[in-house]
């Protein structure tokens, strides 16, 4: 049954990721339920769920350019290092030390997500980022999108629209490079005990499945409306960890 119950929220995540992100708000709490800690959780939700990254990443790789003088290639360099630093960074963190630090971490991706879904107006650059200012932030987005990567979406949205990318084609762009700097923290996540592979599997099934989906029902769905439930779920997620933070 929980394997059910995985495979089910697992496609709802996949269909969700494409259409308006935050599927890993649903994947996290699901695969914890199963009997792993918050970081095999972690890790395991990583590694199911890039599959789906890379095809949202290829589907729209046409779209996708570097920033105010960085190329896609060195955007891409940023991202596989920064990925592959959190990843390492999250493995040597305490068990205890992380259980402790999630509800924070789904705290602050609800809030990202919830502020580039309804208080970021499109278009909207109130600071100019030179060529060095958007290969830094990129490089921190892509550590903590190793380490965690809730509302890195969003973060590199705002990143590259500063740096003077339109916003469609900074969605285009953090579609690859969030599969760019995933890849990296697999490798290392593949390597690692706290990967539950049968979890794995079900969850990245059932994320691909969603995936493809969801993408067939962009045109139908109101994305203003599944972008409110997600921060409710998100919400809902930060209230529930925090009370059973150790």
């Amino acid at each position: 049954m929980a394997f059910i119950l995985l495979f089910a929220v697992a496609t709802w995540a996949g269909a969700q990721n494409a259409l308006a992100g935050g599927g890993s708000f649903l994947t996290l709490p699901t695969l914890m339920l199963t009997g792993m800690d918050a970081l095999a959780a972690n890790v395991t939700s990583c590694v199911a769920l890039f599959p789906a990254q890379v095809a949202t990443g290829w589907t729209g790789r046409k779209l996708a350019t570097g920033a105010n003088g960085l190329s896609l290639r060195m955007l891409f360099a940023i991202s596989i290092l920064g990925g592959a630093i959190g990843a390492a960074v999250l493995l040597a963190t305490p068990r205890g030390l992380f259980a402790q630090l999630v509800p924070w971490l789904v705290l602050f991706a609800t809030v990202v997500f919830a502020w580039g879904s309804f208080f970021r107006k499109p278009g909207e650059t109130p600071t100019h980022l030179s060529a060095p200012g958007a290969a830094l932030a990129q490089f921190l987005i892509s550590i903590y999108g190793g380490y965690f990567g809730g509302g890195i979406g969003f973060l590199m949205v705002a990143a590259l629209t500063m740096a003077g990318q339109g916003v469609r084609i900074a969605s285009a762009t953090k579609n690859v490079l969030a599969g760019v700097m995933n890849a990296s923290a697999v490798a290392i996540f593949l390597l690692s005990p706290d990967l539950h592979w049968p979890q794995a599997l079900v969850t990245s099934a059932g994320a691909t499945i969603g995936g493809i989906a969801g993408a067939r029902l962009i045109p139908h769905i109101d994305e203003k409306l599944l972008r409110m439930f997600i921060i409710v779920i998100g919400a809902a997620l930060t209230v529930g960890l925090f009370l059973r933070a150790p």
